[in-house]
Order: C-alpha cells, then structure tokens, then sequence
C-alpha cells in the first residue's frame, strides 16, 4: 500500500447514530434558515464524463462551492448557522427551529452588547463576519496567524472585522483567542474546531454544512437516472465538513434508503493530521509546513470530528501540493474554477484509482462525487 494513502477497513459497518433530532429533520430547519440569507443558491454539481471514462469509473461529479451566498467557499453554510445559534444561544433565546430571524437576534445581540470573536486561516473569518457584522450587525474581532497574507486580511477587513495578527501557526492562535473572549464581558467564541470543554458551536458548524449534502443529494439522483453516491471524497483540516460528510453519508437513514457510501478524506501531506491519528488509532497533532492548500493547513483535529472519522472515514489520501496544483488546472480547462483545496479531491481520486481501486470499490458502476470546498484564488504555483 502506498506511502500517501492510509485504509480505515474496520468502518465499512459502523452507522453513525446521532443525538437529539434526526437527520432528516434537522437538514430540513438548516435549509430553510439558509435560504432566508441573501444570495442565497443552490450551487452547481457539475458531471466530469471524460475523467469517469479515464478512470474506468460509472460517474464523477464536482459540488462545486466556489460561489456560496456570494463568498468563495462552503463555510458560510456553517458559518450563518453557528453565530445566530450561538448568539442566540447567548442570550437565551429558543431558535433551534430557527422560527426566529437572525436579523431579530442581532438586533436584541446589539441591545446586549455583544461581540464575536473567531479565528481563521481565511474562509471561515469571513464567513463568519460576513453573517455576525454585516447581516447581523455584531462587533467581530478575527484573530489571524502571521503567514497569512494582506490580501486576506484585506477580504476579512470588508466584511466588517477587527483582524488581529498572532505570531505563528493556527494552532497558535487559538489559545490567544480563547483568552480574548475570556476576558471580555459579552464576548462569544465561534470557532469551527472542538477543543477540550469547547463543543457545542463546533456542532452547529457541522449541522450547517447538512446544506450543501442534502443539494448534492437530489442533483446526483437526477444527474445519474437515479443512482445515489457510492464514494464522496471530502478535504479536511481540522475535520468539522469531514464530519458532517461522513455523518451523513454513514447514518442509518442512509443506509435504510441507499446504502452505505465510501468516504475518503484528502489532506496535504505536509498536514496530515488525520492521517496520521487513523495509523496509530488515536488523535495526534503533527507539525505542519506552508502548503498552497491553506484552509487544510491544521495540525490538530477536532475533538468533536475525531470520533466520527475514527469510525466513519474509509480511506485518507494525503496529495503534494504540485498534485494539487496540476488538479486546479485541469478543472480550469474544464471551465470549473476551483481552488487548491478544492480541487485535491480530484488529485485524491486519481491517486485512489491508481493504488488500492480494488480495495475501495472503485470500479465502473462507482458514482463519484467530489466535494470542491473553494474557489479559486491566488498562490504560490508549486515547483
């Protein structure tokens, strides 16, 4: 077995049972509390035939996130979700059927004197400011590691943010945050990443991507004639949309009514933090190096996610960043303009066909769908 890819066998049973409300409702409250934002789109999944035929596969298919409620990526879907549960939750008002408008909750937010505080590598801060600032009127401080370029910071900025820049990595900041909003009276931390005694917002966060998969659901079906997905491939970081993936594609009401999907994750292999926890069967955190797929370029995972890929995951593929690189411009011959995050699912689908097919069921009745968490952007172009 290849050096890059690590099999997960022992999960191919395991049904992932939820807590509190089933699936199926809790994706109907989520769906509908989406689609009273603005902008709000179903985004495309688009069929890649020549890349199925290529590989010897039934279908491919690309979820395409690079444009969500108008910013270039999926965060936003958990984002919007989290801040108005964990405001709401704040101030002690009942929202989880999402009856009351988030514009209502900021409104007595700002009465109270709330602020928000979070960190980020990109996406997330944004999204998040882009729904506590600007939709909800909320004070946001985003904390920042110091590689993080201008640019960034600039994009976090025009949503409405305070940017704060820490010296080191993500794994850095979050203790500098944490303290912050400690600190502060009427201060709420909303982070997508489950941390010792810190969980409840993290879930909200893995509830609010339920979004993206219950679209991707009905567009495979009708795109196929009627076949659901037999392998998703998801990137992950610190593994919050790799537990909602898995969640959802192994929950027994899934199972009940299409059958189990294999769900591999694709890391960078200079961040492999996932990878390395399924090899020794335990969370690890692993030292991390500058990769082009930033928004993956975490250490430590979840604490939240880890029990779901622990049991749920089939397959890691880990991807260099020149793999990476090649998958972002063949997708953009294809006219589909994604970025390197995103696009390391298709380096991780072929890296999968080429190695261990057979031991993942990888064969032509597959119906493949790729997660593209991102959109384009600019980087470094790996040598």
């Amino acid at each position: 077995m290849s050096s890059f890819i690590q099999l997960n066998t022992p999960t191919r049973e395991w049904t992932y049972e939820p807590d509190g409300a089933q699936p199926e409702t809790q994706e109907d409250t989520v769906l509908s509390f989406h689609r009273t934002i603005p902008e709000y789109n179903e985004t495309v999944l688009h069929t890649l035939p020549e890349v199925a035929k290529e590989l010897g596969l039934g279908h491919v298919l690309l979820k395409d996130e690079s444009n969500r409620f108008g910013l270039p990526a999926f965060k936003i879907l958990g984002a919007s979700w989290a801040v108005y549960r964990a405001v709401a939750s704040h101030l002690g008002l009942p929202v989880s059927d999402g009856s009351i408008p988030f514009t209502e909750v900021g409104a007595k937010a700002k009465e109270a004197g709330v602020q928000i505080v979070t960190i980020t590598e990109g996406n997330c801060g944004r999204a998040v400011t882009r729904m506590a600032a600007k939709h909800m009127g909320i004070p946001t401080r985003v904390f920042v590691p110091s590689y993080m370029d201008e640019r960034t910071r600039e994009k976090i900025r025009s949503e409405g943010a305070e940017v704060i820049v820490v010296e080191g990595s993500y794994d850095d900041v979050i203790p500098v945050a944490m303290e912050e909003a400690k600190e502060k009276d009427n201060a709420i931390l909303v982070l997508d990443v489950g941390l010792e005694g810190y969980d409840e917002v993290p879930r909200y966060f893995v509830q609010g991507y339920s979004t993206m998969l219950a679209e991707s659901d009905s567009q495979v079906l009708e795109l196929t004639g009627g076949k659901p997905a037999t392998h998703v491939i998801v990137p992950v970081g610190a593994g919050s949309i790799g537990e909602a993936v898995t969640a959802h594609f192994k929950s027994a009401s899934r199972r009940k009514g299409f059958g189990p999907a294999r769900v591999l994750a694709v890391e960078p292999t200079t961040a492999a933090c996932l990878f390395e926890s399924l090899k020794a069967g335990k969370s690890v955190s692993v030292q991390t190096e500058d990769t082009i797929m930033c928004g993956m370029n975490c250490g430590t995972l979840s604490t939240t996610a880890w029990p779901v890929l622990k049991n749920g995951i089939d397959a890691d593929v880990t991807v260099t960043d020149l793999e990476s690189h090649n998958a972002v411009q063949e997708l953009h011959a294809r006219g589909i303009f994604a970025g390197p995050c995103g696009a390391a699912t298709l380096a991780a689908l072929r890296r999968a066909c080429a190695e261990p097919k057979r031991e993942l069921g990888l064969d032509d009745s597959s119906v493949v769908v790729l997660y593209c968490t991102e959109g384009q952007r600019d980087y470094l172009i790996p040598s």
